[in-house]
């Protein structure tokens, strides 16, 4: 028998509501400035946790619910911010980007196989979590601000290596977290 594409169980509608929930809470964690002044969140970690550790559809369908309830208007984002607010910055494409990023967490993940391993599960992070909202997030911030490429470019830079480091960690932990509940990744 073959699954609607879109079935969810109540197991799956949980999961992907308690990774919501992880992303809205590590949004209330103080922000890290790099010496040049540039702020890193934890944010972009739990995208990274709920592709790595929930597969693609269900960490896209947690992102997705995250960045409903900030254009809801509730202060999830980093800071205290709203939806409304994330969208119309400069940055706005990286929020934007939540739900595609999980997805390609997820879906890296699982083409790489093994999901219990500590390196394919960051590598998983990193080309999927930082990789692709980045390409989601440069041109946006580009097409917000009017700046010339390589500017934008050379700012988001800045960011590499505390995301690098939120990938590294996103793959220990998703590593970890498959060794010790092997059936969370099943249906």
């Amino acid at each position: 028998m073959v699954r609607p594409v879109l079935s969810l169980s109540v197991r799956d509608l949980v999961l992907m509501g308690l990774f919501a929930g992880v992303v809205a809470a590590l949004g209330l964690l103080p922000k890290i400035t790099l010496p040049l002044g540039v702020p890193i969140t934890a944010q972009s970690m739990g995208l990274m946790l709920a592709g790595a550790i929930l597969g693609a559809r269900r960490g896209a369908g947690a992102m997705l619910l995250f960045l409903l309830i900030a254009l809801a208007g509730l202060p999830v984002l980093a800071g205290g911010r709203t939806g409304l607010g994330a969208v119309f910055s400069p940055t706005g494409g990286f929020f934007l980007g939540f739900p595609v990023a999980a997805a390609a967490v997820g879906l890296i993940g699982q083409a790489l196989g093994r999901p219990g391993s500590p390196i394919r599960a960051s590598l998983a992070c990193l080309l999927g979590g930082v990789g692709v909202l980045y390409l989601c997030g440069v041109p946006y911030w580009i097409a917000m601000t009017g700046q010339p490429v390589l500017a934008v470019l050379g700012n988001a830079a800045l960011f590499l290596p505390g995301d690098i480091l939120k990938a590294v960690l996103a793959g220990l932990v998703a590593a970890t977290v498959h060794r010790g509940l092997p059936a969370l990744g099943t249906r």
